[in-house]
């Protein structure tokens, strides 16, 4: 199956939140690779840097895989993106707040309104309940919406 082929319709916004999502993603790599350099500390009782490197890389697995779905176009990756949005904007609120490093808090907690903008703008909300042009988004759920509008193209793509 051609690369193309694996990517659907979205709009520019959806893609744009996909992109933002990778960057926590890529950093959790990041940090996954310095703790395995051995500069996070050595690993002894109580702390355990492989179980920690670990965590980070299914977690970093989980956040650019929702990144990529939303690249791709792919509504499933909708829900679990705007978790993670979520998340940013609570590690931005303690970061910046009780933590004590607004230089650091700020920005990560203004990339999570960001994505979390995109995503609920009118092309991505169309985008995600399947509405076509003219219809309304009560329309579109009760014919289904996005699961809607994949079988029909299904249909048209066997016919």
């Amino acid at each position: 199956m051609p690369f193309a082929d694996k990517v659907s319709p979205a709009p520019r916004e959806v893609r744009a939140a996909g992109a933002i999502t990778a960057l926590p993603g890529i950093a959790m790599l990041v940090f996954a690779g310095i703790l395995l350099a051995g500069i996070g500390g050595d690993s002894g009782p109580g702390n355990n840097v492989f179980a920690e490197v670990g965590y980070y890389l299914v977690v970093s697995a989980g956040t650019l895989a929702c990144a990529a779905g939303l690249v791709l176009g792919k509504t499933w990756a909708r829900s679990p993106s705007v978790v993670v949005a979520l998340l940013l904007i609570g590690v931005g609120w303690y970061t910046g707040g009780p933590g004590g490093q607004p230089e650091f808090g700020v920005p990560i907690g203004l990339l999570g309104v960001v994505v979390l903008v995109l995503l609920f703008r009118r092309p991505s909300r169309a985008w995600a309940l399947g509405t076509e042009d003219g219809e309304t988004e009560e329309e579109a759920a009760r014919r289904d919406g996005a699961e809607g509008r994949a079988a029909r193209r299904k249909r048209a793509g066997e016919s």
